[in-house]
């Protein structure tokens, strides 16, 4: 069986605040339709645009077979410091998994995919600040 580390937000990510006991709830469930042997979750700093544990994970990635983050709006925002998180992934044939969504990244292709949903977001935050700079 596939052994992953969970990956849980002590922050808000994207305007979204979820408790972490809530988050890995639905990493545990993610990870038990999917035949995963859930370890523990690592819990991300609070501070704003830190990913401390990520790195620790990373360091841990030759132990593991990958992590489940709760959402892939917990990754960087930055887009490169996201791309080298992921091709980190890809480079060691580890899985990233994202369980709100339900996806994961394991190649280039599921990558891209990533990197398009990150646009589509990102686009709809400019658009609506917009709407209520109009409504002000």
């Amino acid at each position: 069986m596939t052994a992953v580390r969970g990956y849980v937000f002590s922050r808000s990510f994207m305007g979204e605040r979820v408790p972490q006991h809530v988050q890995n709830i639905v990493i545990r469930d993610y990870c038990s339709k999917r035949n995963l042997i859930f370890l523990l979750s690592a819990t991300e700093y609070a501070m704003p645009n830190c990913h401390l544990m990520m790195q620790n994970l990373l360091a841990e990635l030759d132990a593991i077979d990958g992590v489940v983050a709760y959402s892939l709006f917990q990754l960087p925002s930055d887009v490169n410091q996201r791309a080298e998180l992921i091709n980190t992934f890809i480079q060691k044939e580890k899985t990233f998994h994202f369980a709100v969504e339900g996806l994961k990244i394991s190649t280039q292709t599921d990558a891209e995919r990533i990197a398009a949903i990150w646009s589509v977001r990102q686009v709809m935050d400019e658009k609506k600040s917009e709407v209520k700079r109009w409504d002000s």
